[in-house]
């Protein structure tokens, strides 16, 4: 891979230790894929932020000097970093989780610790170049703003932040992005339906990005989006998918993928099983937006009848969000629902008591056996998840 003298320099450790071992991590990456050279990057995000699933990994992050080169924020923590008392999360979690926000703040990276950074500030533009992680992000952020990013990991992303540039391979060049299967979906979708279409065919396309064909009544919210881009990261190895009238660059595409999966309403309705068991309600994975926010409240004022909820019901969105909407959080809590930021249920050990947990999430139907002690998922609408929280 080509370096520049400035590059060639810092590999040297001219720069430092902390640029040295970040630009052997790119080198590496990009001597592996073949890339030509680095490009510059607009932004990163980094995953690795809970010390649920980094363990002593952080003392490697805390070993780091200087600061990051671009704007980079980073994902979820394990608990509330305010409210984690009423979450009961052990003090000796407690501690090592500060350490790990505090290592990435001398960093210079945003604490902003969420999954939906898209939602914050100004958003990615189409063909902008970018290092995220986390993979319901880098979906929509490729599928549906039209940037650009590879799949990274949390070093990567970590060494592409603190150079400012990445490796040029992969999803970052157009001829990388063209789509090589097609999924036609017979059946409206709406609301958790996409989380079931993401989790189908994320599980179903491997590493094929999918154009996908929607039928004509079929209009996906961005929050529908964001729970399609979540399943299909989820269950699946792409970090793109093109959706027609979404994708900016989908019409460029003429010609259309020979190979063909079909999808009728059975294949998505037999995810929704009866939700005979569950002791607890999760909404907000990826985070919820203030669109849903606003939505939630609303289910819950049409179904309480005066009661509060019977059942522990936690969302899960981002403190920027969440100062935005002081009122509709507030009424939230008046009906007994706990608003949570700065985590999610499964990056959490404040969940792991719980056997059953009903959720809208595809990204949580699949993570939650995997990363929650065995615990199993039922995915129901957002509507059906407000009903059986009374």
């Amino acid at each position: 891979m080509y370096l520049t003298r400035e590059e060639e320099r810092i590999l040297a450790g001219e720069a430092g230790w902390t640029k040295q071992k970040a630009m052997e991590i790119l080198v590496a990456i990009g001597d592996i894929h073949g890339a030509a050279r680095l490009i510059p990057i607009t932004s990163a995000h980094l995953s690795g932020a809970s010390y649920k699933t980094i363990g002593d990994a952080v003392e490697f992050i805390a070993s780091l000097k200087g600061r990051v080169a671009v704007k980079t924020t980073l994902n979820p923590t394990g608990m509330d970093r305010e409210r984690w008392a009423t979450m009961r999360i052990p003090p000796g979690f407690v501690k090592k989780q500060q350490v790990v926000v505090e290592a990435y703040h001398r960093l210079g990276v945003s604490l902003e610790c969420t999954c939906v950074p898209y939602l914050l500030g100004q958003p990615p533009r189409p063909a902008e170049h970018l290092a995220w992680s986390e993979s319901s992000a880098v979906l929509y952020v490729n599928s549906v703003l039209g940037a650009r990013t590879n799949m990274e990991g949390a070093p990567s992303a970590l060494a592409a932040a603190l150079i400012g540039k990445t490796p040029l391979y992969g999803l970052h060049l157009p001829a990388s992005r063209v789509p090589a299967i097609r999924v036609c979906v017979h059946c409206p979708v709406a609301d958790a339906g996409y989380s079931a279409l993401g989790y189908l065919i994320g599980d179903l396309v491997g590493t094929k990005i999918p154009l996908i064909e929607l039928p004509p009544s079929s209009r996906p919210s961005s929050d529908e989006l964001k729970h399609l881009a979540a399943a299909i990261g989820a269950t699946g190895s792409v970090g793109l998918f093109h959706l027609r009238g979404i994708t900016p660059e989908a019409a460029a595409y003429t010609e259309i993928p020979a190979e063909k999966i079909e999808l009728e309403e059975a294949d998505l309705t037999r995810l929704f099983r009866p939700p005979d068991r569950g002791e607890v309600i999760a909404i907000g994975c990826p985070h919820c937006s203030a669109t849903e926010l606003q939505r939630i409240l609303e289910l819950l004022h049409a179904e309480s009848r005066g009661r509060k909820v019977q059942k522990e019901f936690f969302i899960f969105t981002a403190r920027a969000i969440k100062e935005r909407m002081p009122d509709v959080v507030k009424r939230l809590e008046e009906y007994g629902v706990t608003v949570i930021c700065d985590t999610c249920f499964v990056v959490s050990p404040a969940f792991e008591q719980f056997r059953c947990v009903i959720t809208n999430s595809g990204k949580m139907f699949r993570y939650v056996p995997l990363l929650c002690s065995g615990a199993e998922a039922r995915l129901c609408t957002t509507e059906e998840c407000v009903k059986l929280a009374f």
